[in-house]
């Protein structure tokens, strides 16, 4: 949605509604906010926990968990997520018909033909202003992603015949990095503490028969 908000082709504002809505529907159907929190408050405790130990840079340190206290207050006493973005009346007027194959003509949202033709600046603006009423899960979710990323580092494995299974500790998150000139995609499964990587070229009926080579981070 940020790229889509500062391009300027008629197409890249309808990627950036379907996005938008298509965000609007995720936050409805699951308490993002409330498990946001939680795991931004257990991250903190743990850092917290952290000051005690010898050789720690205590003023970094600090500074982290100043920074996921400032968005876990954000966070928590932010209004429900989204809501005003439901309650504008040119979203609402449009949202229905995006979920309708072809539904976004001119002839069926004219209000959204409308939008389209004005100046540039003011429909950056727009959106700018729409992407703010989200500002707090934004920030919260970034510094979240940031600490549990800077946990692991990449370490390179070998599949076998496409297939890595491993035996992990309370993993929170699998990063991958696999080489485009292997032509192949990650099918992930399993739990936390035990999962599986199969590997699946893109072309069909043609399974993988040799070993593979790719880095994962467990977080």
């Amino acid at each position: 949605m940020q790229h889509s908000s500062n391009q300027n082709d008629p197409w890249q504002y309808k990627i950036f509604f379907n996005a938008l809505f298509d965000l609007l529907e995720i936050l409805d159907q699951v308490q993002v906010k409330t498990d946001l929190a939680k795991d931004i408050d257990k991250q903190r405790q743990q850092l917290k926990s952290w000051l005690n130990i010898d050789g720690v840079d205590e003023y970094a340190l600090q500074q982290m968990i100043d920074a996921m206290e400032q968005a876990h207050k954000a966070l928590i006493s932010s209004p429900r997520l989204g809501q005003s973005l439901r309650e504008d009346r040119f979203l609402s007027s449009i949202k229905q018909r995006f979920s309708i194959p072809g539904g976004s003509c001119c002839f069926d949202l004219p209000s959204l033909h409308h939008w389209l033709h004005l100046p540039d600046e003011e429909k950056q603006s727009a959106m700018k202003a729409w992407l703010g009423e989200l500002d707090e899960l934004q920030d919260a979710l970034n510094l979240w992603l940031k600490l549990i990323r800077e946990t692991a580092q990449y370490k390179t494995h070998h599949a076998r015949n496409g297939f890595f299974q491993y035996d992990a500790e309370d993993a929170c998150l699998l990063r991958l990095e696999i080489c485009a000139e292997d032509g192949v995609y990650p099918m992930i499964s399993g739990h936390r503490n035990r999962f599986a990587i199969r590997f699946s070229p893109f072309t069909e009926g043609e399974p993988v028969a040799s070993d593979l080579e790719f880095k994962l981070a467990i977080c």
